[in-house]
């Protein structure tokens, strides 16, 4: 019995298999004879089996998942068609929607900042040639390949308010200036503060790497001639380092509010307390696969999409002005 489920398994997987190759040589020949040139042609048929994947499983989703938020759709019957009811709900809900929407927000505009910052400096320390620094560069990019799941669960050790490693350090300044240990994921008011400091975590790991190789790839004469002008540390950082990795200060700034955002499963595994609100991922899968009203969660999503799409325009606007490209020309 088990055998013929793997034979099963199998067989999809030559069959799916099958059909990419037959699908590549088909977009082959159809643009050779649409007359491309033969390289043109060989790279098309390569990247098919990508583009149908996205098409499949990532494009065709998203358009599903506009097409519901204006119905009610519950898994088990048809999608009945119910207009714009879900976001005219969705906006006036004012005890589960909009103190999300204001979570969610005010852990982006912190969280981000801090990591940005946080990794570049790590980054600078990280960038000096002295003996060992590989074994550093090494230990600082661990957080990376850690779960997330494993992390999550860490931090919720950490932040226990009875046996908590925090409180255990913080415990004796807290009775010092006569206050009680915060119970950090219980109390609505040390929610975000503690969501802000798991945050850290993400200064290390690929942000701190890609840092390190924007200030590596500076090159050298810059700094030279600042010193030969008399520029101090700071001063080679402002004018010299800092312009030339500005383009990737700007990608670091726009996937942190991406990633930010999007905060899911940090948030599940910590279980805060319910009266804190929360984030609109959270609120997506409550709504969807907890009470099945996808059409709700639906809106919720595409309503993120559009928070996310219209901060990331505004940062685009913003980086005219503090984002340096060596060959474009002002005027």
């Amino acid at each position: 019995m088990e055998s013929g489920i793997y034979l099963g398994t199998l067989a999809r997987y030559l069959l799916t298999f099958v059909a990419m190759c037959l699908l590549c040589l088909g977009v082959y020949g159809a643009l050779r004879l649409a007359r491309a040139r033969e390289e043109t042609a060989a790279g098309y048929a390569l990247i098919t089996p990508w583009l149908a994947g996205f098409l499949v499983f990532t494009a065709g989703p998203i358009l599903a998942s506009l097409g519901l938020s204006f119905t009610s759709y519950d898994l088990f019957n048809p999608p009945k068609w119910v207009g714009l009811e879900n976001y005219r709900w969705l906006f006036s809900d004012i005890l589960d929607f909009w103190p999300s929407v204001k979570l969610t927000l005010a852990y982006a505009f912190l969280s981000v900042p801090v990591g940005v910052a946080g990794s570049l400096l790590v980054a600078l320390l990280l960038s000096a040639d002295i003996r060992g620094i590989g074994i550093f560069r090494t230990i600082y990019y661990l957080p990376a390949v850690l779960p997330e799941v494993s992390v999550a669960l860490l931090w919720r050790w950490i932040f226990n308010s009875e046996a908590g490693l925090l409180n255990a350090v913080l415990g004796p300044i807290f009775r010092l200036i006569g206050l009680q240990n915060p119970d950090w994921f219980g109390d609505p008011r040390f929610v975000l503060p503690a969501f802000v400091i798991m945050s850290v975590w993400g200064v290390f790991g690929i942000n701190m790497v890609v840092f390190l190789a924007a200030i590596k790839n500076v090159p050298r004469v810059f700094y030279e001639a600042a010193e030969i002008d008399g520029a101090g540390s700071f001063a080679k950082f402002w004018n010299v380092t800092f312009p030339q990795i500005s383009p990737v200060v700007l990608l670091q700034i726009i996937m942190g509010i991406i990633g930010a955002l999007q905060i899911f499963t940090v948030a599940m595994f910590a279980r805060p307390t319910s009266a804190a609100g929360r984030f609109m991922n959270q609120l997506v899968y409550e709504r969807g696969f907890l009470q099945l009203r996808m059409g709700e969660a639906s809106a919720i999503a595409w309503v993120l999409f559009v928070i996310i799409l219209a901060l990331t325009l505004l940062v685009f606007r913003s980086s005219t002005a503090w984002v340096y490209y060596e060959a474009e020309v002002r005027k």
